[in-house]
This record gives C-alpha cells, structure tokens and sequence, in this order.
C-alpha cells in the first residue's frame, strides 16, 4: 500500500481533530492508513507542524497504535470567534466544548461550559497575563496577545491558556484538542453535503437574513435591522451558513444554555452524517473535507491523537450521551458578571473525575440532551 505523504498524514490527524464526532469516525482512517506502514509523526500544533519524519533508524513497532491507549480522555473543542476582517481583534471562545471519555473506552461524554463562566484564569508569561478571575471566553483573547506584535494575535497561545483554564476549573487532564473557526464550520458542514437535526425550538436570527446575507447594521449601532432567518421547529435540513447561523443564536428562550444545547446537537448530527456517508472509507472525500477547511482549523496535542483514533473509531454514534450543564448568572444587582454552574453541573464534574458518570446521569435524566 502506498504511504501518506508526512503533510497527508498531518491532514488526516487535523480531520481527526476536528470535532469530536470527526476523532471518533474519520480517525479509524488515519490508524488504517499508518498501520504496518511508516511510523507516525508528531501531529502539528496550531503554530506548525513538529518532529522530523523518517530521521531516526529505530526499529518501527509491530503493535498498531491505539494498543495501549487507556482511559479516561479528555479532549477540548473550541470555536473562535476570530473577526479576521478586524486587525488586532483577539480570537474570543465563542463555543467551549470537552469529550469525555471513560476508562473502558466504550462510551463518551459531550459537554459545554458557558462561554461567560467565571473561571480563575491563571497568569500566562508568552503574553504577559497576570491572572485573574473573569469569563472564561476572554482565556482566549488573553493568551492570544502576542508582546510587541499587537496586530498578530496567537490562537495557539490562546488555546493554551483557555486549556489551562478549562483544567483548572474542571479539574480534569486534556488530552488533545482543536480550534475552528466560524468560516472553518460553514465549510465542513458544506463539503459534508449539510446536516440533518431537530431544531427543538422556534429560533429567529439576529445575524442573517433568509436567503444567507448578513443583516444590516442599525444607523443608531448597537444591533441590526431588516429580514431575519427564522428556524421553525421540526427536523430540518441545514446548509453551512445555517447551521452556523443556528448554533450562534443566543438571544432566545433558555439563552446562551440552550445555544449550548444547539451546538452539541449540531456536532452530533456531523457524528451522524459522516457515518451515513461512510467517509472513513472513502480516503478522496477525507481529503476534499481537509482542503475545505485549510487553516480554519488548527490541532492540539501530541502524538497521541493517531491512538485515540484508532482506539475510539469503532465507537457507535448512539454511545456519544449530549449533556447540559445547568447554570446562572452571577452580579451584584443589575450589574452582570458572567455565569456559574448550579450545584448539579459541578456534581457532574465530580463523578466525572469519579468514573461514576452514568450512574449520576441516571439519576439525573434531566441532564441528558435529546439526540
């Protein structure tokens, strides 16, 4: 069998990447293509590609990779909100999401944190953060400033902050994990022929028009004006544009919580529809998918991520459980500080740690979001 090329290999690890729904899916493909063939590389961070293929003359293992990949994992998913259009504007968290999964492998845990949480954001020497407690969204924008280059902002700098963060509050390891951007999204939902969901709620967009266009802005700022988008309820049939558009929407009944909510289920639909497809198996469609992206999107981790591929690529859609964590907003009067977790999303965090997950949501029924 002919061998990937080293930036065909990194293609297929940035697809891993992805989203969780990619990782667990297309990931078989990278570990199918590498088995019995040319040793991994170290995957590319989102600042570059590392490690030097092919320069060392140790022997290659005969155990294909993922044999001894244990659990639990952790993998964080980010959307940025980068506003290229802006120079200097600092890439926001506008989407935090982490997959968990289990120690026997056999199961996974989609969850978000509220883009407002307030967090201890800790102090962060490459851009010159001092620390502090606020949203956890600004982890982004702090960790991406980049000292005397005020126009060039660092995603990759501010993903490592937001995963210090992320760990810090939550208390969990993160494994690996990838950013994407807003045009990184509309794009993979298009070259993915769009995405089937059931849109739970009547959903009116501030940002688009019906046939796609941005909205005007209002003369007096502070908002927008003419036509919008409206998303019935009932299942549907989203384009790029629209699922983007849907899963942005916030200002609607259950707020930024059920935008959450949207998102999981927005990802979980992507799980759905390259299984439909069976894109694991189709190494041309993987390919136009990754050169859709193009720098949209940027991976995080070591070399791992090849073995969480191959370890978790046989795993069913139907064992991928959409959770939402409850919270409210914290302030003095009417003076809004960002949100918290009510006391159940923390109990969840702690039988995650405790391997105790589906015992907890068991009794919490509640938590679970329909598919």
């Amino acid at each position: 069998m002919t061998q990937p090329t080293g930036a065909a290999r990194r293609r297929w690890v940035l697809l891993a990447a992805l989203a969780a729904a990619v990782l667990l899916v297309a990931g078989a493909l990278v570990t199918i293509r590498l088995v019995g063939g040319e040793q991994a590389q170290r995957p590319p961070g989102p600042g570059g590609p590392t490690g030097t293929p092919g320069a060392s003359a140790t022997p290659r293992p005969t155990t294909p990779p993922g044999t001894g990949v244990t659990g639990p994992l952790n993998l964080l998913l980010v959307g940025v909100d980068t506003r290229v259009s802006v120079p200097g504007w600092e890439p926001h968290a506008d989407s935090v999401l982490v997959l968990h999964v289990p120690a026997g492998l056999d199961r996974a845990y989609l969850f978000s944190l509220p883009r407002d949480l307030l967090v201890d954001i800790p102090a962060f020497p490459p851009s010159g953060y001092r620390g502090g407690r606020t949203k956890l969204t600004l982890a982004m924008s702090y960790g991406s400033r980049v000292p005397g280059r005020p126009k060039e902002p660092s995603a990759a700098q501010g993903y490592e902050l937001l995963r210090s963060a992320v760990t810090g509050y939550t208390g969990l390891r993160i494994d690996a994990g990838a950013v994407i951007t807003f045009a990184g999204f509309d794009r993979l939902v298009d070259t993915l022929g769009g995405v089937d969901i059931y849109v739970d709620q009547r959903v009116v967009s501030i940002h688009r028009k019906p046939d796609g266009k941005h909205r005007d802005p209002a003369p007096s700022g502070g908002g927008y004006v003419g036509p919008q988008m409206v998303y019935e309820k009932g299942e549907r049939h989203l384009n790029g544009w629209q699922a983007l558009d849907y899963a942005r929407q916030r200002y609607i009944t259950g707020g930024d919580y059920a935008r959450q909510r949207h998102q999981q289920q927005l990802i979980r639909g992507l799980v759905t529809r390259i299984l439909d497809e069976d894109l694991a198996r189709q190494p041309d469609r993987v390919e136009q998918v990754v050169a859709a992206l193009g720098d949209t999107l940027s991976y995080a981790g070591g070399p791992r991520i090849v073995d969480f591929a191959y370890a978790l690529g046989g795993m069913s859609v139907d064992r991928i459980s959409l959770v939402a964590l409850p919270g409210t907003g914290v302030g003095t009067g009417s003076a809004y500080k960002g949100e918290q977790l009510k006391p159940v999303g923390q109990e969840f965090l702690t039988a995650l740690k405790a391997g105790d997950v589906e015992t907890f949501l068991a009794a919490h029924p509640e938590l679970r979001v329909r598919n």
